[in-house]
């Protein structure tokens, strides 16, 4: 029977006592489902890491190698993920990373390998190179759609979570959802098995989107660009980021590499000049709504003929974020209806004028609020878009 002798909160526990009392965030049952998983793990990590004085043993009870949270769209699991990351000592080396971009590493890792003729022993020298980096990794949005990833994780994971490796990760799906469906599934189960006894698995219940209570308050459209357009799209970004670090990556397309200035907590930002008028296409704009799950398009302006390759590519991208899901903030020069004035595209543009309309209601953005597993894709495609 484990007995819990720890009188003193963790770190992890005061920094999130800390933020409901500034307000950063707000009282919700269904995070506190979390909060003990997550504090026995930062316990025996610091306890591992020689900093008994940190906090004091808190239970006997056998101990987990991480966290899995699950559950619908907007409940937190971010937030508190990263919380736990930033309350780890710095002698707790960790690595917080969405889970699309860490499987692009891995891909490339294993790209390079084959290349150089070494590829039968290169998975596991990446995953004992990654073990040795990071103390701890932490997830963000777990999930697996094609069968090349599914073909490796199970012996990734098992040589990160041999050597010592803590994982918390952030998902819509309880591990046994994962890749269902998936071609040649019954291979992918001993993975989910390995979840399932390495990690607590604990499914966050709250009824509250808290993602969608933001937007709809808010707004997601700001028109004409002025101070006050910046201001409000900078106030809805520090809500749904929730003050968390700002950081910029790279995804990486086809080889291409498409910086992100700003990005936290699966929120980032994009300008009009970068996303429309540079030479992308659908293929960066699937990768965009794959990795975020809201999207800042900033700055655009009033479009004529002179531009219409600009307006063309604007459409591709909202009917691809629309098409997603994914929530999209505009700051614009003009409403919807006004942003374009050309001959070529006039038709197809209302579309588009109709999606950002319709892109700003409640009913859009209460669209992903329940999780939907993306299919797999066929035959052994490449894991990039």
């Amino acid at each position: 029977m484990s007995v819990d002798v720890m009188t003193a909160p963790s770190p992890f526990e005061e920094l999130y006592r800390r933020k409901l009392a500034e307000g950063h965030i707000r009282a919700d049952e269904g995070q506190d489902a979390a909060l003990a998983p997550l504090a026995h793990l930062y316990e025996s990590l610091v306890r591992r890491a020689g900093l008994l004085s940190v906090v004091v043993r808190r239970r006997a009870a056998p101990e987990k190698q991480g966290v899995y949270l699950w559950g619908g769209v907007g409940r937190g699991k971010t937030m508190l993920m990263d919380l736990f990351c930033d309350s780890l000592p710095d002698s707790v080396t960790r690595r917080r990373v969405h889970f699309h971009e860490f499987m692009i590493g891995v891909h490339d890792f294993l790209h390079k390998a084959r290349q150089a003729g070494d590829a039968e022993s290169a998975l596991l020298k990446y995953a004992r190179t990654v073990a040795r980096e990071s103390r701890v990794l932490c997830f963000d949005e777990f999930h697996v759609t094609d069968i090349t990833d599914a073909m490796i994780l199970g012996r990734l994971f098992t040589v990160l979570l041999d050597h010592g490796t803590a994982v918390v990760a952030t998902s819509n799906w309880p591990p046994e959802k994962l890749y269902e469906g998936g071609l040649q599934r019954d291979r992918f189960l001993p993975f989910i098995a390995l979840l399932q006894e390495k990690l607590e698995i604990v499914e966050l219940k709250g009824k509250k989107d808290y993602r969608l209570e933001c937007l709809t308050e808010a707004g997601v459209y700001f028109s004409p660009l002025n101070a006050a357009a910046q201001r409000r799209a900078d106030e809805v970004f520090a809500r749904l980021t929730g003050g968390a670090p700002v950081y910029a990556e790279t995804l990486t397309v086809k080889g291409r590499a498409l910086d992100v200035v700003a990005t936290a907590r699966g929120v980032a930002r994009f300008s009009f000049a970068q996303l429309c008028e540079r030479p992308t296409g659908a293929e960066d704009y699937l990768s965009i709504a794959r990795v975020y799950h809201t999207v800042f398009l900033e700055h655009v302006p009033r479009l004529g003929y002179d531009r219409r390759n600009e307006a063309k590519r604007l459409m591709i991208l909202v009917d691809t974020l629309y098409d997603s899901g994914t929530k999209l903030v505009v700051t614009a020069d003009a409403p919807p209806e006004g942003l374009y004035r050309g001959g070529d595209h006039a038709f197809e543009f209302q579309r588009t004028v109709s999606r950002l309309i319709e892109m700003q209601t409640s009913a859009y953005l209460a669209r992903s609020s329940r999780p939907r597993q993306p299919g797999p894709k066929k035959g052994g495609e490449d894991s990039d878009v």
